[in-house]
């Protein structure tokens, strides 16, 4: 067996381990979440940084499947209230980002397409739009469009819907 061979293969191993440390750390029992009886979250999402905005939307995603929120057997039902300037990401219009941060939200619009696809739903705040010079045809189209998204947020609450304030 070559050196390189070795190395490659020691490192497979290093990998594995490594993973299967941490997926057996996530799945730890959260003692939070002992006698829950529903796990339906509302984010209240106003990240305006693409880059922070894509990271928080993966973590986001893994939640719908994550066992520890599995509540009676099912996955909870998680929804983002997109508010303020964070209603620019979501357009398809993306003049005033630069390079980078054109290609960050086109990740951005792929994840939300994904999550959407998994069932975690989309709202955004058209006064928020409005304020933000964010023209209604350009919002994707898997955001249902609201007038104002505190009332969706009040709403969503009072059905028993956990809000996360995600700023």
């Amino acid at each position: 067996m070559t050196t390189k061979s070795f190395k490659t293969r020691y490192l497979f191993i290093a990998v594995i381990l490594l993973l299967f440390g941490i997926t057996n750390a996530m799945s730890a029992e959260y003692k939070a979440m002992q006698g829950v009886e529903s796990a339906d979250a509302v984010f209240d999402f106003r990240i305006s940084d693409p880059t922070t905005a894509l990271a928080h939307l993966g973590l986001i995603h893994t939640m719908k499947n994550d066992p520890n929120m599995a509540v009676n057997g099912s996955r909870p039902d998680i929804i983002l209230v997109f508010i303020g300037p964070s209603v620019k990401l979501v357009s398809t219009d993306r003049s005033g980002f630069d390079p980078q941060e054109q290609k960050t939200l086109k990740q951005l619009a792929e994840k939300i397409a994904d999550m959407n696809r998994d069932g975690i739903t989309f709202e955004i705040c058209m006064v928020a739009a409005r304020a933000n010079n964010v023209d209604a045809d350009t919002i994707l189209p898997e955001i249902e469009k609201v007038e104002n998204g505190w009332i969706s947020l009040v709403g969503y609450q009072k059905k028993g819907y956990a809000m996360i304030a995600n700023f």
